[in-house]
This record gives structure tokens, C-alpha cells and sequence, in this order.
């Protein structure tokens, strides 16, 4: 069984690369939008890639996401606010709507390639500030790709980290191997990790809870 597995780089996405190389063969994505951190990110993907092995992999860019706007991630007139992880309110580092066109260019790729899965990491505790993380919207979008692609064409979204708080997905990393080594989740920066913003914090608050010391480097920590 062949799956794509879409991979920023960032330690939710290693770690579904981990678990989708226990069930099939990979297929990794990585999909640039113009954001702050997008060589740093491109490095890490192939990086982890190269740790599996992986001979099939895509590269592409939507760069009209920077173009549009409207997220700190890809607009440097907007300021990555510093972490705040009681916050229930959508961050400024929200991109509107991106998971869709990841999924979308998921898609296209799976049916060429016959692919029958899709992975992807995202994370429900992210759900309350970022909308396109919620199990719905993947439950959803399952039927559209039922609706939108050939009639013989059976592929299935894979959510396998939804449902876990960051230090189990630390956990989990840790118990597959998993070279979390290799990952990069800081929004801000391509050297050393800033520590100060909402996705390093969370991920230094899983290692914190699973015990276990995160390998990268951090300018940094709240």
C-alpha cells in the first residue's frame, strides 16, 4: 500500500512519518507557502526523507498564500506574537484556509500515483486556534475527495496523531524512533530555534511533560 504523507518538517509531521513507515510505503510531500521559516523547513523535510529512505518524494510551492496574506507566517508586517498557550483565540500565525490546498495537492498527486492513503499531522489540541486542525474538517474533506475524484479512486485521509497531547506525540516519536533530531517547529527562526513563539512553546512543553530533552537548539525558552 502506497501513502502520501504530507511533511513540513515540524515534530507533528516526523512523527506521522514514523507511524505511516510501520503501515506502508511513503510517499512525502512538502509543500512551501511562502512562510518565514520555509528553507529551514525544505531541509528538515529532506533530512527526514533521507532517514527513511525515501525515493518518492514531491517538493512544490504555493506562494500566492504570501501573496494573500493575512498570517504572520507569511506577511513580515505582521508580528509571530509570543506564545501564549491558554489562548483560545485564533493566532496571528493562522493561514487561512492552507490545509486545504495541502490536502488538495495531496490528492491530486495520490490519484496519479495510486496512492490510497494520505497522512497528515495535524493536531486537535491546536483545533481551538487553528479551525483547519479539527477532526471534522477531515471527516469532511474525505467526502469531498470521494466526490471530486474518478469513481474507482479510493483514498483516505490518516489523522494518526489527532487525538494525542504534545508529549505523547514526543512519546510516540520516541518509541518508533522517530529523528525528532531532524525536525524543526519554530516559526520565526532558520538557526536556532526562537522558543517564544506558540509552536516552539508547545513543543518544549511536550518534551517538558514526556520527560525527555528536546535535541534541537533554542535562542531561548519561556
Amino acid at each position: 500500500m502506497l501513502g502520501v504523507v504530507l511533511t513540513s518538517g515540524g515534530m507533528d509531521s516526523c512523527v506521522t512519518v514514523a507511524i505511516a513507515a510501520q503501515e506502508c510505503e511513503l510517499a512525502m510531500l512538502h509543500i512551501s507557502y511562502g512562510q518565514r521559516t520555509e528553507k529551514r523547513e525544505l531541509k528538515a523535510f529532506n533530512d527526514i526523507a533521507d532517514f527513511y529512505g525515501c525515493r518518492r518524494r514531491l517538493t512544490t510551492s504555493i506562494a500566492h498564500l504570501a501573496q494573500i496574506g493575512g498570517s504572520s507566517l507569511t506577511d513580515n508586517s505582521i508580528e509571530i506574537s509570543q506564545a501564549d498557550l491558554e489562548s483560545k483565540e485564533i493566532p496571528t500565525s493562522y493561514v487561512p484556509f492552507r490545509n486545504s490546498h495541502l490536502l488538495s495537492i495531496a490528492t491530486s498527486w495520490a490519484e496519479v500515483i495510486h496512492a490510497e492513503r494520505i497522512y497528515i499531522g495535524a493536531v486537535a489540541e491546536d483545533g481551538s486556534g487553528y479551525p483547519d486542525c479539527r477532526p471534522e474538517f477531515y471527516q469532511a474533506f474525505n467526502k469531498v475527495i470521494e466526490l471530486g475524484t474518478r469513481p474507482e479512486t479510493r483514498i483516505k485521509i490518516f489523522t494518526p496523531v489527532i487525538d494525542m497531547r504534545k508529549c505523547e506525540i514526543v512519546l510516540k516519536g520516541a518509541e518508533l524512533g522517530a529523528p525528532l533530531h531532524l525536525s524543526w517547529s519554530c516559526y520565526k527562526n532558520e538557526d536556532a530555534a526562537c522558543g517564544l513563539c506558540d509552536s516552539c512553546a508547545l513543543r518544549l512543553r511536550g518534551f517538558k511533560e514526556a520527560g525527555l530533552k528536546d535535541p534541537i537548539n533554542y535562542a531561548n525558552s519561556i
